[in-house]
């Protein structure tokens, strides 16, 4: 995709006709208001969406044009680390004790993920163009989280119920890969993804459109998966190992 058909992309849609696309929204905030439901968490996290995207826009600009390895590795650090915390969102008693696995799991799974797929299949240059390489980690590392964040959840659920370790771990893999699959099974015939409507919409040959989509879903199955079966892994061996030691305790007591 050239520079020059992104920037004309950029400039199609002007402020003020970006506005009309509130249109919508505000019918339903007035609907969710005729109805006595919570108004302002949607008007709440509305203007959070709009700010927080407008801040994005300024960061990006500085860091695509200093183009400097050292701001986007700390990017990607930050990025590993919010990806790590949010993932345990649904497990809070065991949410501090985990999340050095958590990370280990995501900067593993996601890292060589990314690794593969900005070296080898894009061959980046430089390696940490950050135009490609920063938004292809976010699309990583937030798929990362969203599958460990139902890996654990799943495997602690049925560890509650007296599950078996080796179960509970295949029905916590089966869970993190749900999303992933449903997209598999319906992407080009439900839904056309993100990635391949933006380009079609910037100009770009749908047959290449669909190469980098096809990039993209193989990327989010992987990551889904190692990220999850390397974090499922990590839980059932710091479970073994505790239970081990309070059999020990329990035997010179």
């Amino acid at each position: 995709m050239s520079d020059t058909i992104l920037n004309l992309a950029a400039h199609l849609i002007s402020l003020q006709r970006l506005a009309i696309a509130l249109i919508p929204v505000a019918a339903v905030l007035l609907i969710l208001n005729a109805w006595s439901l919570a108004v302002k968490t949607s008007l709440l996290a509305m203007s959070r969406m709009l700010l927080q995207l407008l801040l994005l826009g300024y960061v990006l600009v500085y860091i695509f044009e200093s183009e400097t390895p050292w701001i986007v590795l700390l990017v990607l650090t930050g990025m590993l680390m919010a990806a790590s915390w949010i993932s345990l969102r649904v497990s809070v008693k065991h949410r501090r004790r985990m999340l050095s696995r958590v990370l280990f799991s995501v900067t593993v799974g996601g890292g060589l993920t990314l690794l593969i797929i900005t070296q080898g299949v894009l061959q980046l240059d430089p390696w940490y163009e950050p135009r490609s390489l920063i938004p292809l980690a976010g699309m990583i590392f937030s798929n990362c989280m969203n599958s460990i964040s139902l890996a654990v959840e799943r495997f602690y659920a049925e560890r509650s119920r007296g599950v078996e370790y080796t179960a509970a771990r295949r029905t916590g893999l089966e869970a993190a890969l749900i999303p992933i699959t449903n997209s598999l099974f319906a992407v080009g015939l439900v839904s056309i993804p993100g990635m391949m409507t933006g380009q079609v919409l910037a100009g770009v040959e749908p047959l290449i459109a669909a190469r980098y989509q096809i990039m993209v879903m193989c990327m989010m199955f992987a990551s889904s998966g190692l990220s999850a079966s390397l974090c499922l892994s990590l839980i059932e061996r710091d479970t073994k190992t505790n239970r081990q030691c309070e059999e020990l305790d329990q035997e010179n007591n």
